[in-house]
């Protein structure tokens, strides 16, 4: 197992357990603004508030995380899940003035629950939320809000699958859903405990290299120009979208994966480097200038866990693998494509998304505690972070009942974290990426143009020309 000497330890309350390092440092990470994750799904049809509540009720019933509160001990500075004996969600109903979507998705990635008690003191908030948006236009939003400890990507995509399921019966059978308090189910293991044997271990000092070499390599790291350093911060979104007829003739997904397949890479290594590409070309750099950026590949470890989980199983199974690319400005996409995804997988058959578990987890909760160590105490650790896998959505015939137009999942990174967070999915056979990046400190116009100027890179014919 990975070394958790340097988080706090608690005693473990009757009705839970105590986070384990990886959800320790999302329990300082959120408070600050990174790691609240949103779900948002547009409707054109009113939803029943009864059903959707019987869902979530569900949910929470299966889940046992889902329904806990995350508790905090500000004297032994620990944090525990503790879950309650029945469902607690209650649906919200915001009286806003927010109408679009696209607004109220980036509301309530700022709407922060999980704030630290000033002066601290003991406090326990649930994990998850849920909210009815309805606006003038005949449209509602329907938004799942967690936080990330509790549910990564992977689970929350998942969540999001079960809903629409349990909607469309409950709709279909009109029965509501009971509970039976004899269903205690004990919320699962932090990943610490579930690393297979032998798979994290490394010794002391190499421990202590790695985090040095870590530690240095921050300092090297380039970033995009910061607009605004010291104002208060909060997450905004921009869409990287390729329609079915732009994706078919230029990006097509099959077109795409054969791409990455026959290059034995993966789209998240063309998404890394489109926008390692865009980054440099948007300094307008002498040719061949050589900058070093950070990319973070999260990876979903649950398949190869012990015991092996579902993709079904909500909490926080990702781990992070951080590598450093120098970029000169003549890159074609596919050359650095493959070169930012060979060092990411040549890194994990090393095991060191779970042998740098802890290091990398402790010097995030460094930067969290002491921003100067960040350029221009902006807590940036990398330029771009990305998903390994992408999530596949394919609309059904559900999904026409219930009457959803939209869908965005994705998480905020105004606290420690990169510059652009990459949540990209292939829905209906186009890409659909949210671009995830802290405000003021990157304005929306500058980037908007580096996204924009990721989708010409992608959409270039002649990174398709076969080597």
């Amino acid at each position: 197992m990975s070394d958790q000497n340097f988080y706090p330890q608690a005693v473990e309350p009757n009705n839970g357990r105590t986070v384990g390092g990886t959800e320790h440092s999302w329990c300082l990470a959120v408070p600050g603004g990174t790691g609240i994750t949103v779900l948002a799904l547009l409707l054109s049809k009113p939803p029943n508030h009864s059903l959707f509540q019987n869902a979530l009720r569900k949910l929470q019933i299966s889940h046992p995380i889902l329904r806990s509160k995350i508790r905090h001990d500000p004297t032994s500075h620990s944090f525990s899940f503790v879950t309650a004996p029945s469902p607690p969600l209650q649906l919200d109903l915001p009286s806003t003035h927010l109408t679009h979507f696209h607004s109220i998705l980036e509301h309530e990635l700022n709407r922060n629950t999980w704030l630290h008690p000033d002066p601290p003191s003991h406090s326990e908030t649930e994990v998850f939320f849920a909210s009815v948006y309805a606006s003038p236009d005949a449209k509602w939003t329907l938004v799942l809000r967690l936080h990330t400890a509790a549910c990564d990507r992977t689970a929350a995509a998942s969540l999001l699958k079960e809903l629409l399921e349990l909607m469309g019966k409950n709709e279909a059978e009109g029965a509501g859903i009971g509970w039976d308090s004899g269903e205690m189910v004990e919320v699962s293991l932090g990943i610490e405990d579930m690393v297979p044997r032998g798979k994290a271990s490394k010794p002391f000092w190499a421990r202590g290299i790695d985090m040095l070499g870590y530690s240095l390599n921050s300092f090297r790291l380039a970033n995009l120009k910061f607009e605004d350093a010291s104002s208060p911060r909060s997450s905004a979104v921009v869409r990287l979208q390729m329609d079915v007829a732009s994706t078919d003739r230029l990006l097509a997904p099959p077109k795409l994966l054969q791409g990455c397949k026959s290059r034995d890479l993966k789209l998240c290594g063309v998404l890394a480097a489109a926008g390692l590409i865009a980054a440099h070309s948007s300094k307008c750099l002498p040719v061949h200038q050589q900058e070093k950026y950070g990319v973070v590949t999260l990876t979903d470890c649950r398949s190869i866990l012990d015991p092996v989980l579902d993709s079904h199983h909500p909490g926080f199974y990702h781990s992070a693998i951080l590598n450093t690319h120098d970029v000169k400005g003549d890159e074609t996409l596919w050359d650095l494509a493959k070169r930012t995804y060979d060092a990411f997988a040549k890194a994990k058959n090393y095991n060191k998304h779970f042998s740098d578990m802890a290091d990398l987890n402790f010097l995030m909760c460094k930067a969290i505690e002491n921003p100067s160590l960040t350029p221009s105490s902006s807590m940036r650790t990398s330029f771009i972070s990305v998903f390994e896998d992408p999530i596949i959505h394919c609309s059904s015939k559900l999904h026409q009942q219930i009457g959803v137009e939209d869908c965005i999942g994705c998480a905020s990174v105004h606290g420690v974290g990169p510059s652009i967070a990459i949540f990209d999915a292939i829905r209906d056979g186009g890409l659909d990426c949210a671009c995830v990046y802290p405000t003021p400190l990157h304005s929306r116009e500058q980037m908007q143009q580096l996204v924009d100027n990721m989708k010409i890179i992608l959409a270039d014919d002649s990174n398709y020309a076969e080597s």
